[in-house]
């Protein structure tokens, strides 16, 4: 993708930055984040079609807890997305190319540890959970299906980082788009032709998971075609190098490992109201990223724009930047909001028609109306503040919103049920945007006073 061009003769009231130059960036982000949570909703609404709710409560709950395991590895894309941008910056391809094979070490050391581990690590997530037994029995057969993915689902993160950080955002929609359209393929095959429920899905996925692999390796390989000879020049096994890629990120590994229990403690509540209720809330949930990850793609347009301004140290460009991220973020998410509103009836038929599944829905649907209103501050500026170097901010609000916000409204609003765990869960979003919105002043004010490096 060619360099983002600032227009100097512009209208006095435009922004320098062009918004058409957010989108340029974006779009791209924005269709790739939106297809991943495919893989688990294509599960989640041919599941839902099967004549029992254990096998899309089995999906729910599994699912639930590979997100908790892969998301608290999010910083291996985090971190090398800033490293790869410094050293794209000073066009030096050695350091690029020794970047991404000490992540891809880390990350298959890492991956390779989570498979070893997977069975005790399901039990005593399914022990926390505390689904029924039968759901409990299929989620860990699941879970253990797709755990053999996980060193390449960490190695994708870890290309999908390095492509973002070189200004690259059409091969992470490549990989993600591929690795969507082959899981749709597969399910249909597995689930519905084979009759394997959730373990179809789960084995569709891991499929999937490998072929988007094979895809971002081919693409890596043709960025970088003199990678293998420039490697004789790098060492990858000096240890410095390891621990600086984890040092970068330790702010944002305690950020996400917080709301990744906040998820984890949501969906085990929904659990304890029975298959139906967490069937349900799944469903919601699954919408909710959808969401979640279409303002992904502007929080990550944000994250290289906000970066750029921080390397120039220009604080009027940082405004612009804001302000312009800042519009777009809201108009997607009033777009999701309306969009729940008025296909309401056709979403929920899309993902079951189990009679008591979908009584649920209709009750708490409405929950999904002003999600998009009051989750959109906290998702545009984790972009921000990751662009800015501020994973300190990010790790406090965090921490705040949910030991002070999140789990005392739960406490408080147990008996309203599922309603009360729901307006817990909105004001926890909404607590992270007004924590973060009010430390701006200050890293405005620290633009101007020193450099920032991820």
């Amino acid at each position: 993708m060619a360099p983002l061009e600032f227009n100097s003769k512009r209208h006095p009231l435009m922004p320098r930055l062009q918004h058409k130059s957010v989108l340029a960036l974006a779009w791209p982000l924005i269709l790739s984040n939106i297809s991943v949570p495919l893989l688990g909703m294509v599960d989640t609404a041919i599941l839902g079609h099967l004549p029992q709710a254990q096998y899309l409560s089995a999906v729910a709950v599994g699912a639930s807890i590979l997100s908790i395991v892969f998301w608290a590895m999010g910083f291996l894309r985090m971190g090398i997305t800033g490293l790869a941008a410094q050293a794209w910056g000073q066009q030096n391809h050695i350091q690029l190319d020794a970047l991404l094979m000490r992540s891809a070490v880390l990350a298959v050391v890492v991956g390779l540890l989570l498979m070893a581990i997977r069975t005790p690590l399901l039990g005593i997530s399914l022990t926390l959970m505390q689904p029924s037994a039968e759901a409990a029995a299929l989620a860990q057969s699941y879970g253990e299906i797709r755990m053999l993915g996980a060193p390449a689902v960490l190695l994708n993160f870890v290309i999908v980082g390095w492509f973002i950080g070189r200004q690259n955002t059409r091969v992470p929609m490549l990989i993600v788009l591929t690795t969507n359209v082959i899981n749709i393929l597969l399910d249909v095959v597995f689930i519905l032709g084979l009759e394997l429920n959730s373990d179809g899905a789960a084995l569709a996925t891991l499929c999937a998971e490998v072929s988007g692999l094979c895809i971002g390796i081919i693409c890596v390989l043709r960025a970088e075609p003199r990678m293998l000879e420039r490697l004789r020049q790098v060492s990858i096994s000096n240890w410095r190098h390891y621990r600086r890629l984890l040092g970068v990120n330790r702010h944002l590994f305690i950020r996400t490992a917080c709301l990744l229990f906040t998820i984890a403690f949501f969906t085990a509540q929904g659990s304890r109201q029975g298959d139906s209720t967490l069937a349900a809330n799944s469903i919601i949930f699954q919408l909710l990223m959808l969401l979640s990850y279409g303002l992904d793609g502007i929080a990550h347009s944000a994250e290289a724009l906000v970066g750029k301004a921080f390397g120039r140290r220009d604080p009027k460009l940082f405004s612009e930047i804001l302000a312009t991220t800042g519009v777009w973020s809201l108009v997607i998410a009033v777009g999701m909001s309306l969009f729940f509103w008025i296909a309401q009836g056709w979403l929920i038929s899309l993902f079951t028609d189990i009679q008591n599944v979908l009584e649920i829905l209709n009750i708490y649907f409405v929950w999904l109306y002003a999600l998009p209103l009051l989750c959109v501050w906290a998702f545009w500026l984790d972009g921000v503040y990751i662009g800015a170097g501020g994973s300190r901010v990010m790790q406090y609000s965090m921490m705040f919103s949910v030991f002070i916000v999140f789990l005392p409204s739960w406490w408080l609003s147990q008996s309203w049920q599922n309603h009360g765990l729901w307006l817990a869960f909105s004001l926890f979003n909404l607590s992270r945007g007004v924590t973060l919105a009010l430390c701006l002043p200050s890293l405005r004010g620290r633009l101007s006073r020193e450099p920032t490096s991820l």
